[in-house]
């Protein structure tokens, strides 16, 4: 990489957007588009705010500063690892989350909803007292909880001891350990006894088919975070069964599929579930009240 030709950040971030552009990098750990991660990657190695690129487009770089970004989009470019793993952040709104390769990088439609805490199917947030986060991963859905619903506490769950030791980093720098509490289980394996209002789940729903060709840079994330067999619903199976035994009387389920509406509809077709749109998708997020799931086996 030529770094002792390109001198000022305007050089560099032309640089990356045509290197990234040419080797056909896959995004969408944070950002959709070439110039966007270029920018951001540029401005967290220096130390830059993440909302000013402006200002210091025409400021040269040191040698030393110069080194250290070249080393970054190699990095990026020839290993194809995530820009999230390269920086150890992502964000979801303005939350911002630590990440590494123990856990998958947070991205989720149920992010988008929760604003407005699921209304209607929730109508008073102070209401709801008690959480399960399924699949918490990094633990970046469970402090959303957290903050959407200030009355609760929470429950979050992951098969994996990894992803629990890093949701526990991102649980305390919130200061949360008094409201999320992190369990290690295999979906509901392990929460006997437990009830809560509100089951919110992202979990494992790429098929088997969609694993073979994932980017190289999702091969980066851990498989079990990712793979939920032929179909995309060996958890969701689990989940849809098991839930109505955890959740109180008049409490719903929350739950996150990708691209998978018409897999869940052809393989519970009694179930009434009810699509949640976000600005981003219509058909990725279903929500079931415990009287629906009942009903619906």
């Amino acid at each position: 990489m030529p770094a002792v030709e390109l001198e000022t950040l305007r050089d560099w971030l032309r640089f990356a957007v045509t290197r990234f552009t040419r080797e056909g990098l896959a995004f969408g750990h944070g950002f959709d588009n070439a110039y966007d991660e270029a920018a951001y990657l540029l401005l967290h190695a220096l130390a830059l705010p993440l909302d000013r690129l402006d200002p210091f487009l025409d400021a040269r770089l040191t040698t030393v500063e110069r080194s250290e970004v070249a080393a970054l989009m190699a990095r990026r470019i020839d290993e194809r690892v995530p820009a999230a793993y390269l920086t150890h952040e992502a964000w979801l709104g303005d939350f911002r989350f630590y990440v590494d390769d123990r856990v998958i990088i947070p991205r989720s439609f149920i992010a988008e909803l929760l604003p407005d805490g699921f209304a209607p199917f929730v109508t008073e947030r102070e209401a709801i007292g008690s959480v399960l986060d399924l699949c918490t991963g990094s633990g970046c859905l469970a402090v959303l909880l957290a903050h959407a619903f200030p009355s609760a506490d929470i429950d979050a769950a992951d098969i994996s001891s990894d992803a629990l030791a890093v949701a526990q980093r991102n649980v305390s720098e919130y200061g949360l350990a008094d409201r999320i509490n992190l369990i290690r289980s295999d979906l509901f394996d392990n929460l006997p006894g437990k009830s809560y209002d509100l089951i919110v789940s992202n979990p494992p729903y790429v098929t088997a088919a969609a694993m073979k060709t994932l980017p190289r840079e999702y091969r980066h994330e851990p498989a079990l975070a990712l793979a939920g067999g032929d179909d995309g619903l060996d958890a969701v199976r689990t989940i849809l069964a098991a839930a109505p035994r955890f959740l109180d009387p008049d409490g719903a389920l929350v739950v996150e599929i990708g691209h998978g509406r018409e897999a869940a509809e052809a393989a519970f077709p009694r179930m009434p579930f009810v699509w949640l749109e976000t600005a981003s998708a219509a058909d990725s997020v279903f929500v079931l009240t415990r009287e629906d799931l009942i009903r619906g086996r």
